[in-house]
């Protein structure tokens, strides 16, 4: 059987064509290789470059790696944070002509990290919470979605800053199924298996000396069932009001986009008598601030972060000469937003030395100034600029992080 490749768009198998396939992955020469971070895998699993991009390679069966490959497609038109799918390599055999495994090829989640990597350091207990928090909200995502994991843990996703915050995304989709709704029991099923995998790896870190001492793995592999509790009922439960405040039902979608979640549809009845609304919010997906964001500027943010950014923007536009809400001579917001990003945001952004930067992202880098801002004029009691923020940042914070 002949090497094949089948890949998302034409340009990825001609880059990926450069890659030793005649080789087990676990003896790939340094030359193809990138030395990144790597979770803990049942798999080879390497990064390598190809073309103008870094790739993850992992090794797996033919049938598993297919699959794989369209569950995380299925995952990406879903918009569910997860990794994307970008090839699946068959008919490998080395130079004697023994077969070799399959490959999946994902691109690389830029900025991202395994948890193992972040527990380097003595993580605080705040901090862990806040990882936890990412995954239970990419849980209910995925269930909203109708996909069970089978397999959620730490192990399998990866995190990446966003703002204050985590983003979490799907890494591993090899035992998820994808239906059009999932029953009480799945959901169950993949909670009860998140609450001991994460308990688990806690204590594997305990083990080690890599947990800090004040956290009980048990209790926060608890925590995170309780957290995808409380979410999953805001987002679903069903809401009487009594017809005079009906204003309730604005609330509760405010509520809703302040967790990071958009009601695409809702479904309202009033009862019999008309006394009262039943509202139930439907088809809820997440990422209110991001679209608006993107729809706006361009700009593609993690939630926490596009809030941010958002909010900055809005105060410059109301320092605009043509800033005129409802004006039909007014300059529209796309405008003035695209005006933002060209004034403000990329030269902010480009003030700090690309070196300095690592491995951040740009809209990491804008809403750390925009705290740094913060603090700065919350000390001297007056604005401070972005000019002087940016100098600052660059001695105080950026100078004493370590690289990368």
């Amino acid at each position: 059987m002949e090497l094949q490749i089948t890949a998302t768009s034409p340009e990825h198998p001609a880059s990926l064509l450069d890659l030793p396939w005649t080789v087990p992955l676990a003896e790939w020469p340094d030359e193809h290789l990138v030395a990144l971070p790597r979770g803990i895998s049942r798999h080879v699993v390497r990064f390598a470059r190809a073309g103008g991009e870094i790739v993850a390679v992992k090794e797996v069966g033919e049938w598993a790696a297919v699959r794989e490959y369209g569950l995380l497609r299925d995952l990406d038109r879903l918009a569910v944070p997860a990794v994307d799918a970008l090839a699946v390599v068959t008919g490998r055999t080395d130079d004697h002509g023994e077969p070799l495994e399959p490959a999946l090829i994902t691109r690389h989640l830029v900025g991202s990290q395994p948890y193992r990597s972040m527990f380097e350091t003595t993580m605080r207990p705040g901090t862990i919470r806040r990882l936890l928090d990412a995954l239970a909200v990419l849980l209910v995502r995925l269930h909203l979605a109708g996909f069970a994991w089978g397999d959620c843990s730490l192990s399998n996703t990866l995190f990446r800053r966003d703002a204050g915050a985590y983003a979490a995304y799907l890494v591993d989709a090899e035992t998820g199924q994808l239906q059009p709704k999932l029953t009480s029991g799945q959901r169950e099923y993949d909670i009860e298996v998140a609450r001991v995998n994460i308990a688990g790896e806690l204590l594997d870190l305990e083990a080690s000396g890599s947990l800090h001492p004040s956290v009980d793995p048990v209790l926060f592999g608890e925590a995170i069932v309780e957290r995808y509790c409380e979410l999953w009922h805001e987002l679903t439960r069903q809401s009487v009001y009594p017809l005079a405040q009906r204003h309730a039902i604005d609330q509760r979608v405010r509520r809703l986009n302040d967790l990071g979640f958009d009601v695409a549809e809702m479904q309202i009845e009033r009862s019999p008598d008309g006394d009262t609304v039943t509202f139930v919010p439907k088809v809820v997906d997440a990422g209110h601030h991001q679209r608006q964001l993107l729809r706006l500027t361009g700009l593609d943010a993690e939630e926490n972060q596009a809030r941010s950014l958002l909010n900055d923007l809005e105060t410059w536009m109301a320092t605009q000469d043509d800033y005129a809400p409802g004006d039909p001579l007014g300059a529209r917001p796309e405008v003035l937003a695209h005006r933002w990003v060209r004034d403000v945001f990329r030269p902010t952004v480009r003030a700090v030395p690309k070196e300095l930067r690592g491995a951040t992202d740009t809209a990491q880098i804008y809403y750390e100034l925009l705290e740094h801002r913060w603090l700065l004029s919350e000390r001297a009691g007056h604005d401070v600029g972005l000019e002087t923020t940016v100098e600052d940042y660059i001695r105080t914070v950026l100078a004493n992080r370590p690289p990368g």
